[in-house]
């Protein structure tokens, strides 16, 4: 579903600040591909995400997009317009839902997303749509439509924006630690709603995680980040038969130096 070819993003260019934040990134992912990233901070993976989305511009390479059965460059295309096809969830759950709107009419605006004309209004129909969606987070959110986002706790919101980035049926869905800010109960059922949903609807998924546990753990390819570069890139037969301690080691291997935080990435 996404192409990347010789992908460079560079800050600063052309000053003494200049930072090439990726390096010739090549990767190529198909439907229902679920693909877990793992690396420091700084690695370059939010950067990664940003030249998918649209929110930096690369210096070089290209970017297609499989949409409708089509490649599509989207190298040059603009962030609104690709927004309509890739989703993302940050790792804040306020970022993926509008606080001061109640949950029927965030659930709407995510409805119009694509349509070509924005004059659909709440009816019976659609609010009985969205009940029956809400109940599928067997969080309670279908009864209480009419309250503002903003009264919902912080694993309440990530799941509705999950089940609303969902139901406008991206072609790749962009996951930034989108469990990290939430406590252990919310953050496990927010990470099962994700596999179900990925599942349910072939979604191509890509997670940023900081935890190389659950990068073993899910998904069927994992990626490790370090320095703009993918340096490893495993399918699941071999991640299968890994442990955290042995993408330490094998990191060690590539790059002949320790990696940042090794016990935040071991945890």
């Amino acid at each position: 579903m996404i192409k990347i070819e010789n992908l460079s993003v560079v800050f600063s260019p052309n000053t003494p600040d200049e930072n090439a934040a990726l390096k010739n990134i090549n990767l190529n992912a198909g439907r229902g591909e679920f693909i877990t990233i793992i690396g420091s901070n700084g690695a370059g993976k939010s950067t990664l995400y940003n030249a998918i989305a649209g929110t930096y511009p690369p210096a070089g390479g290209t970017i297609y997009l499989r949409d409708n059965g089509n490649w599509q460059d989207i190298t040059r295309e603009p962030e609104y317009r690709r927004a309509r096809r890739i989703g993302r969830i940050f790792q804040n759950p306020v970022l993926g839902t509008a606080g001061n709107m109640s949950v029927e009419d965030n659930m709407l605006i995510c409805r119009k997303k694509g349509y070509k004309s924005l004059r659909i209004s709440l009816n019976r129909k659609l609010r009985e749509e969205f009940r029956e969606r809400l109940r599928e987070l067997d969080m309670g959110l279908e009864s209480r439509m009419t309250d503002n986002v903003g009264l919902l706790s912080g694993g309440q919101r990530q799941a509705l924006a999950l089940l609303m980035t969902v139901m406008s049926r991206p072609a790749l869905l962009l996951l930034d630690e989108h469990t990290a800010a939430l406590d252990p109960r919310n953050a496990g059922i927010v990470m099962e709603l994700t596999l179900r949903f990925a599942a349910q609807y072939g979604l191509t998924v890509m997670m940023i995680t900081h935890n190389m546990t659950h990068a073993i753990r899910y998904g069927n390819r994992l990626l490790m980040m370090d320095s703009g570069e993918i340096i490893l890139d495993m399918d699941n037969a071999q991640k299968e038969k890994l442990t955290a301690s042995d993408i330490v080691e094998r990191f060690r291997a590539i790059k002949r130096r320790e990696l940042a935080n090794d016990e935040m990435l071991l945890s």
